[in-house]
């Protein structure tokens, strides 16, 4: 049976997929928000969460342990992802919506000794306090309704993400956008101040602006090795091209950081960009 609760970004659901044994959808206010297979946590079954799975399986050799910190909870898919396939890894889980977590933890809570701790916090303040140089990999997937709040969208922002990150590590943002990209080259204006290296990750027709829809940004101090990321993007049911060096260049040209004073959410998907249906 759905449960449904009121939650800090509207109605909540959660829903039992029929046709997939004990799998669960997460929406709010009915916008999907997360998808989690309770007997298969490898399962991912919206497209740009299976590639940042793919920056996971691809930042270390595999089964490494990592410290990892998700900005923005869901149903916490990615964080029980990364405690099947790394075990041992120390994970920390930053969400503000504490009715959501609360709602979570009642219908699907999380495995006893799956390394992950739950917080229920404002991810800006979180990360502020973080230590410096403690995460593998740090991820962005925070979304007030339908748009990344302007907490998260500034250089100040940026800046904080790289202090937390080793200088081995990677940050990796679900972020949305279409043509112009105009929210998005801000983006790479801001992480371009603060990591010496960014790619994108997206299917190539938001890529060419045909369409609006998710862009994975990828940030880290250090080169990335994108080969192996490239190929599983692009064996994926729904392919994504990884973009670096000189197509970035160009998608940034004459692009600017945006401070904290200046900054803004995302910009509002079209009706229908995200719904079920």
């Amino acid at each position: 049976m759905p449960v449904m609760r009121e939650v800090g970004g509207g109605t909540a659901k959660l829903m039992p997929d029929v046709d997939s044994g004990n799998a669960w959808l997460l929406t709010v206010s009915g916008a999907p928000q997360s998808y989690v297979d309770l007997d298969d946590p490898t399962h991912l079954e919206f497209e740009y969460v299976r590639r940042l799975g793919h920056v996971l399986d691809t930042v270390a050799a595999p089964s490494r342990p990592l410290d990892l910190v998700h900005l923005g909870a869901g149903a916490c898919t990615l964080a029980r992802y990364a405690a099947a396939t790394r075990p041992g890894s120390r994970q920390q889980v930053v969400d503000a919506d504490a009715p959501l977590l609360a709602l979570v933890e009642e219908v699907l809570p999380l495995p006893a000794a799956a390394g992950i701790a739950v917080h229920a916090a404002d991810a800006r303040a979180w990360l502020a306090a973080a230590p410096a140089g403690s995460a593998d990999v740090l991820i962005g997937d925070v979304f007030g309704g339908s748009r990344v709040p302007a907490t998260l969208t500034s250089v100040e922002y940026a800046r904080e993400a790289a202090r937390v990150v080793r200088p081995e590590g990677i940050y990796a943002a679900n972020l949305a956008d279409g043509a112009p990209f105009d929210f998005l080259r801000s983006q790479l204006a801001n992480f371009a101040t603060a990591f010496a290296h960014l790619a994108l990750v997206a299917e190539p027709a938001v890529m060419r602006g045909r369409r609006f829809g998710n862009v994975l940004l990828l940030a880290s101090h250090a080169p990335l090795d994108l080969a192996a990321l490239a190929r599983r993007c692009a064996a994926d049911a729904f392919p994504a091209r990884v973009e670096e060096g000189s197509a970035l260049a160009r998608m940034m040209r004459g692009a600017t950081p945006v401070g904290d004073v200046d900054a803004v959410p995302s910009p509002p998907p079209p009706e229908g960009a995200f719904s079920l249906g």
